[in-house]
């Protein structure tokens, strides 16, 4: 047998007996705490619809936001072998100061604290 084959077969048996061990495994009396809905902290028994305080939207933003520089700078190390290392310096600069001043913005604005 090739051996692409042998590999087919092999992932195919181990995919068909974890599919049947799960199906064996888990237990099959669940209670009333596994039945309840899980409301993020929230009193299941109350209403869905609570408003979520706009500060929390606000963090969540800033901290996508500030992700998000994280994975505009992280292929940094590697602008030194471009033709122009410099001109990738510029630009990783100026991400950098364009958010810093956002955050000094945000900052100035109250916008990080979270108790008024």
């Amino acid at each position: 047998m090739s051996l692409v084959l042998m590999v087919v077969i092999i992932m195919a048996l181990i995919s068909t007996i974890l599919i049947i061990v799960s199906f064996w495994l888990p237990q099959m009396n669940p209670d009333h705490e596994k039945l309840s809905p899980y409301e993020c902290g929230f009193d299941p028994l109350g209403t869905a619809r609570l408003p979520f305080s706009l500060r929390f939207f606000l963090v969540a933003i800033l901290f996508l936001l500030f992700d998000l520089e994280i994975a505009l700078l992280l292929p940094l190390p590697w602008g030194d072998q471009l033709e122009s290392p410099l001109l990738t310096f510029l630009w990783a600069s100026a991400i950098l100061l364009l958010l810093t001043l956002g955050l000094i913005y945000e900052w100035m604005q109250g916008g990080l604290e979270w108790a008024e």
